[in-house]
């Protein structure tokens, strides 16, 4: 069994009711419609993050590609996972760029060279990792830190759609269209449609904008000018990082909840697929700590481990590595389009916003169904108070200064959280 050879097995397997593991795939033909799925499924988050903080998202997609095919390489093809844009990353970012939206980012220099700090930790957690194992991680961080930590990055980013991206009150209104359209999406549809609920809900919302704003003259017009003009092929924006101490603190305890993160997706795929894959996780780390080096260092945002895409594998019990494969090149061709980056210029901000509110609220939730699922017990006053201080530090901005250096509520409340559990956790 080589690393790159997958033992070929026929779509009979799946009607049968069995699964595709890791180490086997489809033919190609149908191996290649999976891997477009999955660049679907990665695709509206992944091209969401660098809008949210105005870097380029072509560069975020070609990064998404690429860093994907390191992951595979440094777990030798047996972790199924794509990695795409984190949104851990936003609220530290538009801290240390002082991004305020639409556009691009004046101060991207800085934010790259906090991210390829960033994967510099997160690179050296995972060597760690692959020497003494996962235990000290689980011992810092139990579920009630980490789905507190994963709620506030979600709430933490809350007053951005609402305060920045919704600048009048029709704006407002389009907001609220929008996250209805991905709501009603969510529910009423079924199969490819549903898995695509951000994606649709924002076409939809999006046709409407056009309609209110384009036809009859509500709104600001929709912009669709620069479409045209784009070339299909063609070298996307990159840019070079910055090394600022400060930015750098900021931005570099992101590694924490990247950890916990691809933890928790190792953790959800070894249940699903019954292989064992805790002996890959420091090399796992270790793969995504090099992908965030690489993507920082060209002006892509940071990436992670994607839920989405764990989300997909579960709906079709396809586990093959070489779906990511083939996604990750897709990725790769799209990057090179700016005609595709056009495109995703002209979507409306207030639509950008609805798409926003859920995205971020889809992040709290997350967090609590970590304590939901691991059965956080909240009669017991050090989970309790864990989970309280941490959300409000969070959600607040508190914001602690340490001479020139300033931790924000993303930072206070990811340290807070493991020390003050560290700290409570003295009396058991």
């Amino acid at each position: 069994m080589g690393m790159f050879t997958w033992t070929e097995k026929s779509s009979a397997t799946l009607e049968g009711g069995g699964v595709i593991g890791p180490d086997e795939r489809l033919p190609w033909p149908s191996t290649a419609v999976m891997g477009a799925q999955h660049l679907i499924a990665m695709f509206g988050a992944t091209v969401l993050a660098p809008i949210l903080m105005g870097f380029d998202p072509n560069v975020a997609v070609l990064m998404s590609g690429i860093g994907t095919l390191i992951f595979f390489f440094m777990t030798g093809g047996r972790v199924p996972s794509y990695l795409g844009s984190s949104f851990a990353f936003i609220g530290v970012v538009i801290a240390a760029s002082g991004y305020a939206g639409p556009g691009p980012n004046a101060n991207i220099g800085l934010a790259l060279g906090g991210i390829v700090a960033c994967g510099v930790v997160y690179t050296a957690i995972g060597a760690l990792v692959q020497v003494v194992g996962t235990g000290w991680i689980e011992r810092l961080m139990p579920p009630v830190v980490t789905g507190s930590v994963v709620a506030v990055i979600g709430l933490n980013l809350a007053g951005i759609p609402i305060k920045n991206m919704a600048p009048t009150n029709f704006d407002a209104w389009m907001q609220a269209i929008t996250f209805v359209s991905v709501a009603l999406v969510a529910v009423f549809t079924s199969g490819m449609l549903q898995r695509l609920l951000i994606l649709m809900g924002l076409i939809v919302a999006s046709l409407i904008y056009a309609v209110l704003t384009n036809g009859l003259g509500l709104g600001t017009p929709m912009d669709v000018s620069g479409i045209a003009s784009a070339a299909w092929i063609g070298l996307p924006r990159f840019s070079a990082p910055v090394f600022s101490a400060s930015a750098m603190l900021l931005i570099a305890p992101v590694a924490i909840i990247l950890v916990a993160e691809n933890l928790g997706h190792i953790k959800a795929v070894t249940a699903m697929t019954g292989k064992n894959l805790d002996p890959y996780l420091g090399r796992a780390f270790m793969g995504d700590g090099i992908a965030t080096i690489v993507a920082g260092s060209a002006g892509g945002t940071g990436v992670t481990t994607y839920a989405e895409n764990i989300g997909v594998m579960a709906a079709t019990k396809i586990y093959s590595t070489a779906v990511f494969f083939v996604a990750a090149l897709m990725a790769i061709v799209l990057g090179f389009s700016p005609k595709f980056g056009a495109v995703i210029q002209a979507i409306p901000l207030p639509v950008m916003g609805g798409v926003s509110i859920v995205v971020f609220g889809l992040i709290a939730i997350a967090g609590a169904k970590i304590w939901v699922d691991n059965k956080v017990d909240f009669s017991n006053n050090k989970n309790l108070l864990v989970a309280a201080i941490t959300l409000v530090l969070g959600t607040g901005d508190y914001t602690l200064k340490f001479g020139d250096f300033a931790l924000g509520g993303i930072g206070t409340a990811t340290f807070g959280a493991i020390i003050l559990y560290a700290l409570l956790n003295r009396r058991a």
